[in-house]
């Protein structure tokens, strides 16, 4: 199981701007690499790293990609973006076994969910999901698939009222579980890489025993 420490920093306001955002996530010192191929029929394999860090308000998640098939078709709010280029963070607050699944497509377009397993997440309501707020390198506007060489990041602050479902206050000293995803289940060469290794037979992000861990020091 992979842990990753997430440190605390001092920005210039409660809910700085993105811009702000992105320049701090360049300047962490470490970064998350989802590089793990779990399942040997799709072995395609982007370039992808993290930045993840958190202040008293908000976490802080700023991915890095580049692929070789670029999509981001959806637009609206909870539609399928794991079909476009996207990336993903599952987490679960407490050991309550109730997990977000946070999905973004390159220009920003969101699906969040909730439950404790694919059979019963329900989507939440888009104005909850509107406080996410999120900044990407690849615009807003869609984009049918390109191939070549691509690269995009996309920097998103995630305040605590997002995760309805518990009380997060001061996250110092917290774990969560959690897992990092990059996907595109209809690019023209699908791929399914992870932070976190997920041991199922077929690709399934909905594993939450297969999260690693987060501390928040």
């Amino acid at each position: 199981m992979k842990i990753a420490e997430v440190q605390k920093v001092e920005l210039k306001s409660d809910y700085p701007p993105l811009e702000e955002i992105s320049v701090s996530m360049d300047e962490q010192k470490e970064r998350l690499l989802i590089d793990t191929i779990n399942w040997k029929e799709y072995n395609y394999k982007p370039d992808v790293a993290l930045s993840i860090a958190y202040n008293d308000h908000e976490i802080f998640l700023k991915y890095y990609i580049t692929e070789n098939y670029f999509k981001a078709e959806k637009t609206d709010t909870n539609q399928m973006v794991c079909e476009d280029s996207c990336v993903e963070f599952f987490v679960s607050p407490e050991d309550d076994g109730i997990y977000y699944n946070m999905e973004f497509n390159a220009i920003g377009t969101c699906l969040l969910g909730i439950g404790t397993g694919r059979a019963n997440s329900q989507r939440v309501r888009p104005e909850i999901i509107s406080k996410i707020r999120r900044l990407t390198t690849a615009g807003t506007k869609p984009v049918r698939e390109i191939e070549g060489e691509s690269v995009w990041t996309i920097t998103i602050a995630i305040p605590f009222e997002v995760f309805f479902h518990h009380q997060v206050k001061d996250l110092k000293g917290k774990i969560f579980r959690a897992n990092f995803y990059k996907c595109g289940d209809k690019l023209t060469v699908p791929h399914y890489v992870t932070w976190n290794p997920v041991g199922t037979e077929k690709p399934d992000y909905h594993q939450p025993e297969h999260f690693g861990l987060l501390k928040f020091v």
